[in-house]
């Protein structure tokens, strides 16, 4: 027999101990303090080099997590409020400090901001297509169990509408948000008795979106849902497998023409299953709203590196990079108004720039959240971020 069963996850206290890194990390902070190099002060920079083929932005996120790595230690921060949206090659945070006390928390750090950044671009991605029309997180079972409030919250970040995690209740403060299984109706052996008991047993604040693709053809499910719930229905969801899907957008048009010629007009369509940002293109037509789970919970990677850009050596601070990087620790400048008006100088440089569309001053965007270990800005709710989010996404240019 093997040993006892568990999780193989990291713990908070691993993380923020820069326990959870690459060995070679903490091979160079050995090698640092070894040969008396251990006080040597740098400048380590976060930024995207290069987006995923086809993005012109990405939403940056994931600063909470990073605070809550750095709070304490002795560095400075530098860095995009959460939520802000940034382009190939920009600036995204700043580290001070000695080396040899922040080397081993590179690895954790880019974790956190690469797989944040990624879901809430996705998603913000996603919700700039569909604007006004509701998108809500169902790709939890796509992703390990540990994972599920922060997939949540990036997700939310990125302007979604809701999230369908029970957890994220505890973690996030947001109602999880869901309709029903085909497993319900299965058990049930009946369309009918299935819905009905979901009205029977939900509260009435919980909205009765009917699943209908269980048996049957999805306009028979639909019509047979309505006359069954009435004015108390909702919605319907179609949530056919792609392998039995055909033209989803054939099919959601014969549904609303039929619910609307038997005077169900009140109902609303969703659709899930597979859904992604080429479709949602399409299905947006029709539907009412989408629920989206795998290309948000597994998207595009945004890469993020980090690199040291200045050290301070004999009493002033060096420029000095490897190759192919800027030397420098940088400040990113963006038009209130133009989003797209946008410009990079040195942090250390008190600089102006004007907006050659509107000839406003643009504004510095990289603030300092800790001083010294501790943490000097106050931050921002959960739905402030995402507002900030959704006010700059709709302001980007078309592609």
């Amino acid at each position: 027999m093997g040993g006892s069963m568990r999780f193989y996850t990291a713990n908070e206290d691993e993380i923020v101990e820069g326990k959870a890194t690459d060995v070679y990390f903490l091979r160079t902070e050995k090698i640092l303090r070894e040969k008396g190099l251990a006080n040597v002060k740098v400048k380590m920079e976060f930024h995207s080099h290069n987006l995923p083929k086809g993005y012109e932005w990405a939403v940056f996120s994931g600063l909470e997590e990073v605070l809550r790595v750095l709070e304490g230690k002795p560095v400075n921060v530098w860095a995009l409020p959460e939520g802000t949206v940034f382009k190939s090659q920009e600036p995204l945070m700043i580290i001070e400090g000695k080396y040899a006390d922040i080397a081993t928390l590179e690895t954790p750090l880019l974790g956190i901001l690469r797989h944040y950044s990624s879901i809430s671009t996705a998603a913000a991605r996603i919700k700039r297509i569909v604007r006004d029309k509701t998108v809500l997180f169902f790709g939890l079972r796509a992703l390990h169990p540990v994972l599920q409030p922060m997939a949540d919250r990036a997700a939310y970040i990125g302007g979604l509408d809701g999230v369908s995690g029970i957890l994220s209740e505890k973690y996030l403060g947001l109602k999880p948000m869901g309709t029903m299984p085909h497993a319900l109706i299965i058990v049930f052996g009946k369309h009918e008795e299935a819905w009905k008991a979901f009205d029977e047993v939900m509260p009435e604040n919980v909205p009765r979106i009917a699943l209908v693709d269980t048996f049957y053809d999805e306009r028979e499910e639909s019509l047979m849902a309505a006359r069954l719930l009435k004015e108390k229905l909702y919605g319907v969801r179609l949530d056919t497998p792609s392998s039995r899907r055909g033209s989803m957008l054939e099919i959601a048009r014969e549904v609303r023409w039929t619910l609307d010629i038997h005077g169900f007009k009140h109902v609303k369509i969703f659709i899930s299953g597979g859904i992604n940002e080429e479709n949602i293109k399409v299905l947006k037509e029709v539907a009412d709203g989408f629920g989206v789970g795998t290309s948000i919970a597994f998207p595009k990677s945004i890469d993020i590196s980090a690199d040291v850009v200045e050290v301070f050596r004999n009493g002033k601070w060096e420029f000095i990079t490897k190759r192919g990087k800027l030397p420098g620790a940088k400040q990113l400048h963006v038009c209130p108004n133009h989003i797209d008006e946008r410009k990079i100088s040195l942090l250390s440089e008190e600089k102006e720039f004007t907006c050659s569309k509107c000839g406003s001053t643009l504004k510095p965007v990289m603030v300092k959240y800790i001083d010294q270990g501790k943490l000097v800005r106050k931050l921002p709710k959960l739905s402030d971020i995402r507002k900030y989010v959704l006010n700059q996404i709709f302001k980007l240019p078309e592609p």
